[in-house]
């Protein structure tokens, strides 16, 4: 049986003290919860990251960044490097997260040679794809993410490639309350399985964790999480709460 993850992605919110306490809080829910089946990643903004990092060191928590450069080092200014992220203590990063796609203009061959520079350096991905209303209300949504993940990830040897997990958002439900149906979910994750398992046969596909991001929280959680193809979730707003994000956590282990 494949492990689930749940992964707070926290994007631009807490001061640098309200982010250690945070933690310290999911630290303390999570030795509570003393989770078998979870693996638990919370992923900060860059100024929490050694910090929380040192926090829940020992824990059996892991961190992660959000985003990353493309590049290695160099006159970037503003960027940071996959490098730089693991030497504050990271394991994972956020890679084409819909926001970054749809605000920052990130292309498909952007956020391949973003995964790229990540895996190099020693992390793992969380590749980000899924589709937007309009998408989704003219039946274009799984061309939409079989393109993203065609440009941006299946290309990559199976060596790398096993280095990642996919994050399925469904853009319409981040943040607008509205929670893909558990149907709904299973139907693209299987999707998404079919398509790893053309690219790297059907053992890697089996293997391969796909995470549900779109409005989850406490009291959905458990009924995505328990569909067949649907290995956990990246947590947006939810995260910022230790105790719902706890909840979350509970659910997994079911």
């Amino acid at each position: 049986m494949r492990r689930k993850i749940v992964a707070g992605n926290w994007k631009m919110n807490l001061s640098l003290a309200e982010g250690y306490q945070l933690a310290e809080s999911v630290k303390s829910e999570t030795k509570v919860i003393k989770p078998a089946g979870t693996d638990i990643v919370l992923c900060t903004p860059f100024i929490h990251l050694k910090g929380v990092s040192d926090i829940v060191q020992d824990s059996g928590i892991a961190t992660g960044a959000q985003n990353c450069s493309n590049e290695k080092s160099g006159a970037f200014t503003g960027e940071i490097s996959a490098s730089m992220i693991k030497s504050a203590g990271a394991r994972w990063v956020i890679i084409g997260h819909s926001e970054r796609r749809s605000l920052f203009a990130e292309t498909d061959n952007l956020v391949l040679r973003k995964t790229s520079a990540a895996i190099e350096s020693g992390l793992r991905v969380i590749f980000c794809c899924g589709e937007v209303l309009a998408e989704r209300e003219r039946n274009d949504h799984f061309r939409v993410v079989k393109r993203q993940l065609d440009e941006g990830l299946l290309g990559l040897q199976v060596s790398d490639f096993s280095k990642t997990v996919i994050a399925y958002e469904p853009v319409w439900a981040i943040g607008t309350g509205v929670t893909a149906s558990p149907i709904q979910a299973q139907e693209m994750h299987g999707y998404i399985r079919s398509l790893v398992q053309e690219a790297y046969g059907t053992t890697v596909a089996r293997e391969t964790l796909i995470l549900y991001g779109g409005s989850c929280k406490a009291s959905n959680a458990a009924e995505i999480f328990s569909m067949p193809d649907v290995d956990g979730g990246l947590i947006g707003g939810a995260s910022l709460n230790s105790a719902e994000f706890a909840g979350i956590i509970r659910a997994a282990e079911l």
